[in-house]
């Protein structure tokens, strides 16, 4: 009768501890998504007062692809994406964030253009932004307005 009842303790606990295990690789598949931290952000002052470039770098050092499908701002009645190719813009869709990568929008590569603005950013100023992703969170943004001819490391 003791061997039974040692049977089933020993099958409960197995059962408990597999349970356990199972609720830990979950645990660490979620952790596995994209994790991203946007960085390096600026905006050249424009020359013109309905138009700006906008500049960043979207990091994931998370287990998962994300992707930027849009940037949002009250500051803009437009935002668009561009990637540059052969001294060619060309508007897309979207932009991967690469598990484990990054994703650079900088000067004559990819890039923002700010359409239709509130008024002319003048250096100093923060323009808020949403960026959008496809298997992420979005991520406000403060970003600021560099004097013209700005570049990072400068």
């Amino acid at each position: 009768m003791r061997h039974r009842a040692s049977l089933a303790a020993f099958a409960a606990l197995a059962a408990v501890a597999a349970v356990a295990a199972l609720a830990l690789v979950l645990t660490g598949c979620a952790s596995k998504g994209p994790e991203l931290k946007v960085s390096g952000a600026y905006i050249p002052q424009p020359a013109l007062a309905d138009m700006a470039a906008g500049y960043f770098t979207v990091t994931n050092t998370g287990g998962a692809d994300a992707t930027l499908t849009s940037v949002t701002s009250g500051f803009a009645a437009d935002i668009t994406m561009h990637t540059t190719k052969n001294s060619s813009m060309h508007a897309v869709g979207s932009f991967t964030v690469p598990a484990g990568g990054k994703l650079v929008l900088g000067l004559g590569r990819n890039h923002l253009m700010l359409m239709n603005l509130k008024h002319k950013p003048l250096a100093g100023e923060k323009v808020p932004l949403q960026l959008h992703f496809r298997g992420a969170d979005a991520i406000n943004v403060q970003v600021p307005v560099e004097p013209a001819g700005y570049r990072p490391g400068n």
